[in-house]
């Protein structure tokens, strides 16, 4: 049986780790940075996986960990034993102190946990199975409301993760009466994803502080209501089409709908973002997708309509990075006689505004659906109200987004929503 000591983990990644690898029937010990060399003589492991801290401003690596690491390099029975890695974000003569040291790989916080486990299956010769299913799954929390948000596809790799990111969320911030709205607008379900869908609640579940009763879900399919109406252990949990409904049953006490929204469908303030050894619920292979679109961003048109000049120059600008080319409308009017009159030219995607002189972005989406077409919309604009991101949504927008945005926000969501389109 092979066998893996884990030194100094934070105790989620030690869960999180100690479930996947016990699956695999693959030995765990865990030590500090004051025991890690007397553990490491008793068990004589396969391989060693090191968190490090920021030590100081001056140095991120611990001088007992250095220590460790050099009593382990002039051991000749454990120095061959390979050492993987893992903390911030470090200089090059760090990272040459650690390779020195017998490090094999460096992974920075946030970790992309299937790179990590492809490393673990390469030094244990015991390739792990991953779920490989394209999936983008977001997860942030604003006050005490946890929102998932789900698209492309149901990966059980990130369900698995999801388990963690939610503890996480409620630990570091103190949660103790939970929320969850589990938003899957843009994702096509069948009967085949039964089984991941019952995951899904499962792993929401699984926490005791989330009640069924404080577990609200957002979806198009049928597929998810006649799921949860078909199991008891899900009786209490809402399924609605409608973001009003889920809105209102959920804001009670906790404030207005519109700050609700403003607050949390629009903006990510949880504190575990913010630090190093947060759960990074992307992979690496999501980035394959991100290369996909940098790669077909010169093929890609964009419509940006939207009275404000500089925001306009900002968002073409964001585009840019990904070598897309953008057209740019300063008014809904002046769009519609382009795309919808005369039908000259045909878009991947429109960023559209919803406050705008002559014709506002209502308008434009009522006169898109009128005449069928179907290029995808998102809306970006200062408009926050509930009853407008209904509105806007109903009338066929894919998403929404708050002004400002950065430039990588702005290109994430139209990653989501043209992935989602493909699919």
């Amino acid at each position: 049986m092979a066998k893996v000591l884990i030194v100094d983990a934070a105790p989620i990644f030690r869960d999180f780790i100690t479930d996947k690898l016990e699956v695999e029937n693959i030995q765990i010990e865990f030590a500090n940075e004051r025991d890690a060399y007397l553990k490491l003589n008793n068990i004589f492991p396969d391989l060693i996986i090191l968190n490090i801290k920021r030590y100081s401003e001056s140095a991120a690596i611990n001088p007992l960990i250095i220590d460790f690491l050099k009593k382990k390099i002039e051991d000749k029975n454990m120095r061959s034993v390979p050492v993987i890695v893992t903390g911030p974000q470090i200089e090059k003569e760090e990272i040459s102190q650690l390779l020195k040291y017998g490090m094999i790989k460096y992974f920075k916080h946030p970790i992309k946990y299937d790179a990590l486990f492809d490393a673990l299956g390469r030094v244990l010769k015991k390739p792990f199975a991953m779920d490989t299913t394209p999936s983008v799954m977001d997860v942030h929390l604003n006050n005490n409301i946890i929102f998932i948000e789900v698209a492309m596809g149901l990966n059980r790799e990130k369900i698995f993760l999801l388990r963690y990111k939610i503890e996480e969320l409620i630990e570091k911030n103190g949660i103790t009466i939970p929320k969850v709205i589990l938003m899957m607008t843009s994702l096509s379900l069948s009967f085949v994803d039964g089984m991941n869908l019952e995951f899904l609640f499962d792993t929401i579940k699984k926490n005791p502080k989330i009640s069924n009763k404080n577990i609200k879900v957002l979806t198009l399919d049928d597929i998810v209501a006649e799921l949860v109406e078909g199991h008891e252990e899900y009786k209490g949990i809402e399924v609605a089409k409608n973001l009003s409904t889920i809105l209102n049953s959920l804001v009670v006490s906790d404030g207005s709908v519109e700050d609700v929204i403003s607050d949390n469908i629009l903006s990510v303030s949880d504190k575990s973002d913010e630090e190093d050894n947060a759960i990074e619920m992307r992979f690496t292979s999501d980035s394959d997708k991100e290369d996909a679109l940098d790669q077909a961003g010169s093929t890609l048109s964009i419509a940006i309509v939207d009275d404000d000049n500089i925001i306009r120059i900002l968002t073409q600008k964001a585009f840019l990075n990904i070598g897309a080319t953008s057209e740019l409308f300063a008014s809904g009017k002046e769009f519609v006689e382009m795309a919808i009159e005369k039908r000259e030219k045909k878009y991947d995607l429109i960023m559209l505004d919803i406050f705008m002189d002559e014709m506002d972005g209502f308008t434009v989406l009522e006169l898109l659906k009128k005449s069928k077409i179907d290029t995808p919309v998102i809306i970006y604009s200062q408009a926050f109200k509930r009853e407008m991101i209904v509105k806007a949504l109903s009338l066929g927008a894919r998403s929404y987004l708050l002004k400002p945005q950065k430039a990588e926000a702005i290109i994430q969501k139209a990653m989501e929503v043209l992935n989602a389109e493909k699919k």
